[in-house]
């Protein structure tokens, strides 16, 4: 099959000119029939690489879906862009799952969502014998394996698919597996020889951030204070962190809600619901939150509590600006996250070397958030893709720390840990160097020391800033079999007894970061951007309140912004929106037109020349009933130029009868001497062509009529 085909589809259905790297690449492969395992990250487009095929193939696609809020996202989605799609969960009833299976027996389902539990249940499987299947779609493929992140056992049933389907080609996909969880997916699925393929895992339009924990409630309400209606997802590690931190930006004025699994189904529904249709922005949630949202619109992700792997940490903050608008990523970490997620592996289920895995996972993500390098170097280096270090879009890139000979402040922190016989944690340590008078210290006689107070001329979250990057560093280790307490390293040693060197950064500035945050003054343009921006938001919010739809399934923010921006007046300029298709313009395309035209008239009315203003106002006031001498005659203009904009808005398909201003004759007879001259045609030039025999008028339309039949 031919990828013209795939191509059209994307813009019939979807409304995107051009497949991002990779997609087409992947649509070919399963065109040919072959298995493939695609990696690539959260908003980068895999939906696509199936859907596309789903439709333009014979048959019906089967997507495995963990997820039932997915399902329902992914279905409402793919039917608002008139795509005939179904899912079958425990949420149907009887009569419900009915309709759907009669409905794929006739043909009419191109994409069927369904569980693991579904697609593996004997149940199901006559069912799935007597369907024409094209292609088997495994999202969240590296469920499948004990060696991801998110392993689920029912997933490494699905086996059977190639010994019973060997013809239907299989397309795992996911955003997040290592080299070795690739290796045990292609091996679960049993796929002979996939085609892998793996996109860049580069998020630029997200800036990344990381802090330690102290003071982080203070420093989420800075936060939320910049990012005033825009929605975004606190993660906690607890279902009482939760409740706790929802009910304290509350009490600030930030309205929000929690979701946890404790909640009752019902409840935790409403929370999802409220969040996809913004009527709550902030959402305070476990890791659990999100998985089955498809929201274009979330604008940041933060980490109250450090994640457990980079995996999970890319994946969750993958959650934010999946439309490629730009958006923030904040990570807050601090060691009783590592002692809390150490106790949870060693009591949780597996084996040894999968708790150690677990456990080496954490020391890297952990690694990450302690490290003054470029974090997108960091992370993407995890994933095996080079990087120069120089994002300029993370906290340190912006704001790079600066650095010391760090070599007096290691001893006396090291000095101080033997002296108190390596019997303290990394808090009571920083208390020990800066002369507390705890009584803890003094009930342990470490007020007696000698390094006691030796390290007053730093504050308390400068020491935790220093002692993280010499863990990192390897001059201190942490003995998690012992209470967390600090041990000095053979290397520690080195630097104490041998003078070894030791390079330490400093925490950034918070007073030098303040100036760049200060907004810059904006322009006329930008102004206009974001008033008609705003009027759009309403009008979608409207439409998805009517239609009982989440506001992104109307058009995503990339694809507002882009019209406020371009400011669409007609069918041909709407669908060079991106994310406009044929279904969304046929729905909505009339509505969001009328505001973009009422903005621009009323700002023409104001004084200001907008593009596009003066042909839209004549055709205004044409469908008014005004003859184009009167329309010149009152706006002042020549009547050639009265209808040169009527030859526009027709060009842009207005529905304008031309054969009031020329023949069809006499059309074929000037279109026909169009190859002669280039673009832009000069119309002073074909009239004197033909010997003044055709009115400028009759040129161009017929060179309206010509552009507009080239275009489709």
């Amino acid at each position: 099959m031919s990828l013209s085909r795939a191509k059209a589809a994307l813009k019939q259905y979807f409304g995107y000119d051009t497949f991002r790297p990779l997609q087409a690449d992947i649509i070919r492969t399963v065109y040919e029939g072959r298995d493939a395992l695609v990696l690539m990250p959260t908003g980068g487009g895999k939906s696509l690489c199936y859907q596309v095929p789903a439709i333009t193939m014979d048959g019906t696609t089967v997507v495995l879906s963990p997820l039932i809020a997915l399902m329902k996202d992914q279905v409402e989605g793919l039917s608002a862009n008139g795509v005939p799609a179904a899912f079958l969960n425990s949420t149907l009833n009887a009569e419900q799952v009915r309709n759907v299976e009669d409905a794929l027996l006739a043909g009419y389902i191109k994409l069927l969502y369904v569980s693991p539990e579904k697609l593996v249940s004997q149940s199901f499987q006559p069912l799935l014998k007597r369907l024409k299947i094209s292609l088997f779609a495994i999202d969240e493929a590296h469920c499948i394996s004990a060696w991801g992140h998110d392993f689920r056992p029912e997933y490494t049933q699905l086996r059977f698919l190639k010994e019973q389907f060997p013809q239907v080609p299989i397309l795992a996909l996911t955003a997040t597996a290592d080299k070795l969880t690739r290796k045990d997916i292609i091996a679960q699925l049993n796929l002979p020889d996939p085609q892998v393929f793996i996109s860049s895992f580069d998020r630029p339009n997200i800036s990344l951030q990381v802090r330690p924990g102290q003071r982080r409630f203070e420093q989420i309400i800075d936060f939320l204070k910049q990012h005033q209606r825009q929605s975004g997802i606190i993660y906690c590690l607890s279902r009482r962190s939760c409740e706790e931190l929802s009910a304290k930006l509350n009490a600030k004025g930030f309205k929000t809600s929690f979701y946890h699994a404790d909640l009752p189904a019902r409840q935790r529904n409403q929370v999802q619901e409220d969040f996809i249709n913004d009527k709550i922005p902030v959402i305070c949630a476990t890791i659990a939150f999100g998985m089955g949202i498809d929201k274009s619109n979330v604008r940041f992700v933060i980490h109250y509590n450090l994640p457990r792997n980079l995996e999970s940490y890319y994946q969750e903050i993958g959650r934010a600006g999946r439309d490629g608008l730009p958006s923030s990523a904040l990570l807050f970490f601090s060691y009783s996250d590592v002692q809390t997620y150490r106790q949870m592996f060693e009591e949780g289920d597996g084996n040894d070397e999968q708790k150690q895995l677990k456990i080496a996972k954490l020391e890297r993500m952990f690694q990450f958030a302690e490290a003054p390098v470029c974090r997108r170097q960091t992370v993407l280096q995890y994933f095996g893709e080079p990087h120069d270090g120089k994002c300029g879009h993370c906290d340190v890139c912006e704001n790079p720390p600066r650095r010391f000979d760090g070599t007096t402040a290691a001893q006396k922190a090291l000095s101080a840990l033997l002296r108190a016989q390596e019997n303290v944690g990394m808090q009571l340590l920083v208390d020990i160097l800066r002369g507390s008078r705890r009584q803890e210290i003094l009930e342990s006689g470490f007020d007696k020391i000698k390094t006691y107070g030796a390290g007053k001329e730093y504050s308390y979250d400068v020491w935790m800033f220093l002692l993280s990057q010499m863990l990192h560093q390897g001059l201190l280790e942490i003995a998690y079999d012992d209470f967390s307490h600090l041990r000095v390293t053979e290397t520690g040693k080195k630097v104490l007894f041998e003078n070894k060197q030791v390079v330490l950064a400093m925490p950034p500035e918070k007073a030098a970061a303040k100036p760049q945050a200060q907004p810059l003054e904006k322009n006329k343009a930008q102004l206009f951007r974001d008033e008609l921006f705003d009027a759009l938001v309403m009008l979608r919010r409207s439409i998805a309140q009517k239609q009982g739809i989440p506001p992104y399934l109307v058009f995503s923010d990339a694809t507002l912004s882009e019209m406020a921006e371009k400011r669409p007046l007609a069918d041909a300029d709407m669908m060079r929106i991106s994310g406009v298709g044929e279904r969304k313009l046929q729905l909505y395309g009339d509505a969001f037109m009328d505001v973009v035209r009422k903005f621009v008239m009323d700002k023409s009315g104001e004084g200001t020349t907008l593009s596009g203003s003066s042909y839209l106002q004549t055709w205004e006031m044409f469908k008014q009933g005004n003859s184009v001498e009167t329309i010149a005659e009152k706006r002042r203009m020549s009547p050639l130029t009265i209808t040169g904009h009527l030859a526009i808005m027709y060009e842009k398909g207005e529905l304008v009868e031309i054969r009031s201003w020329v023949r069809p004759e006499q059309m074929d007879i000037i279109q026909g001497a169009l190859s002669l001259f280039g673009e832009p045609y000069e119309l002073k030039e074909i009239y004197e062509h033909f010997e003044h025999k055709f009115s400028y008028t009759q040129i161009q339309f017929s060179i309206a009529d010509f552009r507009k039949r080239r275009k489709k």
